[in-house]
């Protein structure tokens, strides 16, 4: 299962309002590095599923999201935990360091 769209109408509903966690990655079509990680992020979604909802959000429809959460850089993942972000990674370099990130900042916060 790949990630879900997220945009700016149901951001609250999956994330602001949501229980348990919710990984998003703020990302663009025009970002190669964006586009490389796309598959390690979706195979993430299904590796969690049950533990965390993972949902992308893309900048250039959804400006309003990426500057309320100051994304700068993308991509970009912010880790939710009811509702509350309580983790940011900039531009892993593999699924392995996404999934050590949900471990970190998903278990101990």
């Amino acid at each position: 299962m790949a990630a879900i769209n997220i945009t700016k109408n149901d951001f609250q509903d999956y994330v602001a309002e949501g229980k348990g966690m919710v990984l998003v990655d703020f990302w663009a079509p025009w970002c190669t590095y964006c586009r490389r990680i796309g598959p390690a992020f979706d195979k993430i979604a299904d590796q969690y599923r049950g533990k965390l909802v993972a949902g992308k959000v893309n900048i250039d429809e959804e400006p309003e999201l990426a500057g309320k959460y100051q994304v700068e850089v993308i991509p970009t993942l912010i880790l939710f935990k009811d509702g509350k972000a309580v983790g940011t990674v900039v531009a892993p370099d593999s699924k392995a360091a996404i999934g050590a990130f949900i471990e970190e900042y998903g278990n101990n916060r």
